[in-house]
């Protein structure tokens, strides 16, 4: 399973079409991809929390759309991040969320037809009662899919999450019993505290037995540097390919049969009493 991970740099005088053009773009030029990953708000702007209310779409909306385009030219897989998705207009009151405010950070997965396989609401929100807790909702649902992935086409489980999402081991062990083998978890994550996400991607993967596909941002955007050190951790905890701080591909074959005989060579989930 050969993964891209497309470790998007921007700034906040990027206009979002023109980077959702140059990102879809960049989508159609991974050739031999079997899946493409891409980081959370890059459309949008990780901590551009002014203008999400503006910039928010339904989930079949342009940013959507054009990353459903790229991956039918590519004919990959593609996770296209998230969104910052918006309730329709006429959803009613239950369907808006617990507040009412119908805002969620969604990421996104789509089939290399371009249809979209599966979506994910961001379950932790980051913030500490500002910023993704006073203007989005909470997802409720544990998201892992089956895709066509692994040798001569079998399926793989792939399980998802978000960024935050990455400190909160329960929500790993819920993929794990969902059948995860591969997470993938795009970030807008901080420079500030880089060197936690990669330990927690490491600590995730060793952990629950699964590979991790990690995808940050580089760049600066409301006023915070961002990161990037996008990384791909096989089921063992050893780091495939890494990437630096600013914008960069990196690409890894995720070899899906090992991940079974490592957990049948060291069966430590066999243990789990808790």
């Amino acid at each position: 399973m050969r993964v891209h991970v497309l470790q998007i740099a921007y700034g906040d005088d990027e206009p979002m079409a023109d980077r959702t053009r140059r990102v879809a773009d960049l989508v159609r030029r991974q050739e031999g991809a079997d899946l493409v990953v891409l980081p959370e708000l890059w459309a949008p702007g990780g901590f551009l929390y002014r203008t999400w209310g503006e910039r928010a779409e339904l989930l079949d909306g342009p940013t959507v759309r054009a990353l459903a385009a790229a991956a039918r030219d590519l004919g990959a897989h593609v996770h296209a991040g998230s969104i910052v998705e918006r309730a329709p207009d006429d959803a009613p009151a239950q369907a808006r969320g617990e507040t009412g405010r119908g805002l969620w950070n969604t990421s996104v997965l789509l089939g290399p037809d371009g249809e979209l396989l599966a979506s994910y609401r961001k379950i932790h929100r980051f913030g500490f009662g500002q910023g993704e807790p006073a203007l989005m909702e909470a997802g409720t649902e544990v998201i892992a899919v089956d895709l066509p992935l692994g040798p001569a086409g079998t399926p793989v489980t792939i399980g998802l999450a978000t960024c935050y999402d990455l400190r909160f081991p329960e929500l790993f062990r819920l993929l794990l019993d969902a059948g995860a083998r591969v997470v993938l978890v795009p970030a807008a994550w901080p420079a500030a505290r880089v060197e936690a996400w990669q330990l927690l991607g490491r600590a995730r993967a060793i952990e629950d037995q699964v590979a991790l596909v990690q995808c940050n941002t580089g760049g600066s955007h409301g006023g915070l540097a961002m990161g990037g050190r996008s990384q791909i951790v096989d089921a063992a905890g050893r780091v495939l390919a890494q990437a630096g701080p600013d914008e960069e591909v990196i690409v890894a074959e995720i070899d899906v049969a090992a991940i079974e005989t490592w957990r049948a060579d060291f069966p430590v989930l066999a243990d789990r009493r808790l």
